[in-house]
């Protein structure tokens, strides 16, 4: 990775504008750093841009969930938390925005986390009957008879499991293997595409397999929230077919914050990437051996027109050698 790392020090050499003037209008700012990779690439990317455009100090806090938003609650920091997976949190969230506590700035991944029944999508294109449930059910061959299910103790295991039972998916000729563990389920998907093989199974993203694999999702039907919450519960007895809904993934900041730093809350108002633009970084970070700090750098050089969008002025021109 040497030439990563040339790369981010030329990259950072090409902004001396940051610091002077600018950096006394910024001030310090801290961003919760939560601990998993689609994370950490996307606090990188802020803190860049917020360092050599906005000229601010910024500082990571290593993170998670709940500890942020306890950490918010009792003490008011951090400033920032970014890709905050709203369902993970309980009321915990929702009870600091009704209290005037935190803002809710913007959906940082679109449309989010996402989950689902997933086909290569050579096959796709070769059975675009695969690409619904039903034609799944009617050619079972096709996808070599077998689902590829979530290990045991995984949120998405449950719902795959009655749907499963509500669909009758062993009915119609489709063996269930349920997988050991996540690495066992990736790597059954990679075999299978590197060999251009049927493949059928639970997937979800921003994950390097969806950014490494061409995968097309199987509609599994509309979206009921009534049904799909019946399916969160191992004991339902009446489980129905719900595709699975995106999983909101959040930037918010402390109210004080906002409201002292309105230069820096527009930013993070804007900042929003594609969950397929996340699961490609993370692919080309695995494939690289690359840090997160050098993954921020290749999307900077990479995704120009995304991340010019959201830029103020002023941050425009001081990061204008590297938008060029």
């Amino acid at each position: 990775m040497k030439h990563m790392t040339k790369l981010l020090g030329a990259t950072v050499l090409a902004f001396p504008l940051a610091s002077g003037a600018q950096a006394q209008e910024c001030g310090e700012v801290s961003i919760a750093q939560m601990n998993w990779a689609a994370a950490k690439v996307t606090t990188e990317v802020a803190k860049f841009i917020l360092e050599e455009g906005y000229g601010c100090d910024v500082t990571l806090v290593p993170s998670d969930t709940v500890p942020a938003v306890t950490s918010v609650a009792e003490n008011g920091e951090p400033d920032v938390i970014t890709n905050f997976w709203l369902n993970s949190a309980g009321d915990a969230y929702d009870k600091l925005e009704e209290q005037g506590k935190v803002k809710r700035l913007n959906s940082v991944l679109q449309p989010g986390g996402v989950e689902g029944w997933w086909i290569p999508t050579y096959l796709a294109e070769e059975y675009p009957e695969l690409t619904t449930i039903q034609g799944v059910m009617d050619n079972p061959e096709l996808v070599g008879g077998m689902f590829n299910n979530c290990p045991d103790g995984w949120g998405c295991r449950v719902v795959s499991d009655n749907l499963v039972r509500a669909l009758d998916l062993e009915g119609a000729g489709i063996e269930v293997f349920n997988h050991g563990s996540g690495e066992t389920l990736a790597t059954s998907m990679g075999a299978a595409v590197n060999d251009k093989e049927p493949w059928f199974g639970y997937y979800w993203g921003p994950t390097v397999p969806m950014g490494k694999y061409d995968m097309t999702r199987v509609d599994l039907g509309p979206v009921d929230a009534e049904v799909h919450g019946r399916n969160q519960n191992p004991d339902t007895p009446n489980p129905g077919v719900s595709d699975f809904p995106a999983a909101p993934i959040l930037t918010a900041a402390t109210t004080a914050f906002t409201e002292s730093n309105p230069e820096v809350t527009e930013f993070f108002s804007k900042m929003s990437f594609q969950t397929s633009t996340m699961s490609k970084l993370l692919a080309w970070a695995d494939e690289n051996s690359a840090s997160y700090e050098e993954t921020a750098v290749y999307f900077l050089g990479n995704y120009k027109d995304q991340w010019g969008e959201w830029l103020n002025d002023s941050a425009r021109e001081n990061l204008a050698g590297l938008l060029e």
